[in-house]
């Protein structure tokens, strides 16, 4: 029991558990299945992105570019919806992967070959992508019947009872947590974020894994990026805005450590969660949208201060039991 206590994803349970008492006494409704499945589909982006996100962050660095990446890719899937509506849905899928391994390759390449830190890189790539966004669009958008309705019902469409967007989710997090526990690439990503120095003396290519995060980064992103647009069904020059921060603060709630070495794929879903029951609390609670950011962002900050005690908790014990 004492070491299930110690782990940050219990504690962030226990957070989220909480909270879901405190909102469903003003909202008796709030904890209805039908609520918490809508919950679960709005966050389904936020869990796949914040996964990327996370995978480069434990390597020591970070991605601001992730929000332009989904608006470019969005842009462009629904574009080429737009102009040619025969073209499968599949091979629409294959395309915005194709998209972000693209952008994800464009950022691995300047941190890992051309040695320019991360957050330099993706701050300048963040701003580039957002412009290609105004060039190919041109500043239109592309509305929902400018799109073919078997792209508007890709991310509607379900199996067993479960949407396709929330199952690309679960899709995502059991391919990445296998990946990062059972492969040696994995492991490898980890000891680059927790000693990079050790990780060259053992042979771990530095350039190898930080292009490599960057690239599976851009790929989810593309993915993101399709299933963004077809769920909105709107293509806009403003897709995303700012949901890099979210991404970020999805992972540090979730016990990611910002300098790297350290996170889990559960813990980045329970942040991701932990951020979609706030955002929806608060509408269901009917707070005024005046009001709603700065409690978000101070909902934020509590839950990380919170999860950051907790593991200063951890790391006392540890010393502690190392001296006896």
């Amino acid at each position: 029991m004492r070491e299930l206590l110690r782990r940050r994803e219990f504690s962030l349970l226990l957070l989220i558990l909480v909270l879901m008492v405190a909102v469903s006494l003003r909202a008796p409704n709030f904890p209805q299945p039908g609520n918490l499945y809508d919950i679960a589909n709005d966050t389904a982006i936020l869990i796949m992105v914040a996964i990327g996100q996370m995978m480069v962050i434990i390597t020591g660095g970070i991605d601001l570019s992730v929000a332009s990446g989904i608006a470019l890719t969005g842009m462009s899937v629904g574009m080429l919806n737009q102009y040619f509506p025969a073209i499968p849905i599949f091979v629409i899928i294959l395309i915005s992967l194709a998209i972000g391994f693209l952008l994800g390759s464009f950022n691995g390449i300047l941190v890992s070959l051309a040695g320019i830190p991360p957050i330099i890189t993706t701050l300048g790539t963040m701003s580039i992508y957002r412009g290609f966004v105004f060039v190919l669009s041109k500043g239109e958008w592309v509305s929902a019947h400018e799109m073919t309705e078997a792209f508007r019902e890709l991310p509607r469409g379900s199996l067993f009872g479960v949407t396709n967007l929330l199952l690309a989710a679960l899709l995502v997090v059991a391919i990445i947590s296998i990946f990062l526990r059972l492969s040696r690439t994995g492991r490898e990503i980890y000891g680059v974020g927790g000693n990079n120095v050790a990780a060259q003396y053992v042979g771990i290519s530095l350039k190898k894994i930080r292009y490599l995060v960057f690239t599976l980064s851009g790929v989810i992103v593309g993915l993101s990026g399709l299933f963004w647009v077809s769920r909105y069904a709107s293509a806009q020059n403003e897709t995303a805005f700012g949901f890099e921060l979210q991404t970020i603060a999805a992972c540090v709630i979730g016990g990611v450590s910002i300098m790297g070495g350290t996170g889990t794929v559960l813990g980045v879903v329970l942040g991701a969660v932990f951020l979609g029951i706030v955002n929806n609390a608060l509408t269901v609670i009917n707070l005024s949208p005046f009001y709603q950011m700065a409690i978000q962002g101070f909902v934020i900050l509590v839950a990380i201060v919170a999860n950051t005690l907790v593991d200063q908790r951890n790391q006392l014990a540890m010393l502690r039991k190392r001296e006896l």
